[in-house]
């Protein structure tokens, strides 16, 4: 049986988050000491889906140089020097049996031209989601889910949290109530989406293609794109104000993505 793969866009210039993204990329800034990428990986692999593609872009580099030193920051090892320096690591980590390819997608490519140029690595149904959200999302489910419509795509939807508490008044201008940032009617793409192969041939326009337009308006056109409704929690990191809400979550010891 063929691992699913996991396709994380990581090349996005974050420009929203310039205060940390400035000198690094978006998914490599940390929540809680670890790149949020660590948490969407470890979410992804807790569950089963342990085979990752990342999709890289602007400064692309930072990537190489976690996933290459991986062993030797994340481990207590002994150093033999000499010319022929020995290297014993001593304590195995979580993360042990990723398995994770590193592709060069361009700095300035689309969401949907960075998926097409990571089809070479991609050998069946796989995954897809942003390298900035989290959530406690049972991926599980989303891929029976997936897998009993029969449709090309599925893409995980939610309910969003207002960012401003909502006052109801009457005719006369008078307060009734307040409301501290309630949940929204409508449902918005998180992300985290099941795709078929075939969903590859939807991806034209070179470069320039965005996935949630032309791709994804057209799937839904033809009957091939179904909604995962996802009524837990979801956190997107845009701006600093967000960034430091996230690590205030994790400091808390009730991380909701925490499932490992």
């Amino acid at each position: 049986m063929i691992t699913p793969k996991v396709v994380l866009l990581c090349g996005g210039l974050g420009t929203r988050l310039r205060e940390e993204t400035e000198y690094r990329p978006k998914p490599m800034v940390e929540v809680g000491g670890r790149p949020i990428i660590w948490h969407l990986m470890k979410i992804h692999a807790q569950q089963g889906f342990s085979e990752f593609v990342l999709a890289l872009g602007y400064k692309g580099n930072a990537f190489r140089e976690y996933f290459l030193n991986y062993e030797a920051m994340n481990s207590d090892f002994t150093v033999t020097l000499g010319p022929r320096t020995n290297v014993h690591l001593h304590d195995a980590h979580g993360e042990t049996g990723y398995r994770v390819t590193l592709a060069e997608t361009g700095a300035e490519t689309m969401t949907g031209g960075r998926i097409r140029r990571c089809a070479r690595y991609l050998d069946g149904t796989f995954l897809a989601t942003y390298g900035d959200g989290l959530a406690d999302i049972d991926l599980r489910k989303l891929w029976q889910f997936h897998r009993s419509h029969g449709k090309l795509a599925t893409v995980t939807v939610a309910r969003p949290r207002s960012r401003f508490g909502l006052i109801e008044i009457d005719e006369r201008g008078q307060v009734q109530r307040f409301t501290e940032k309630p949940v929204m009617d409508n449902w918005v793409n998180i992300g985290f989406f099941v795709f078929e192969p075939k969903v590859l041939e939807y991806l034209g326009g070179g470069d320039s293609c965005i996935l949630e337009r032309e791709p994804l308006e057209r799937l839904a056109a033809e009957g091939q794109l179904c909604a995962y409704q996802h009524d837990g929690f979801f956190f997107a990191m845009d701006t600093y104000r967000e960034y430091k809400e996230l690590n205030e979550i994790w400091a808390s010891g009730q991380a909701p993505w925490k499932i490992w």
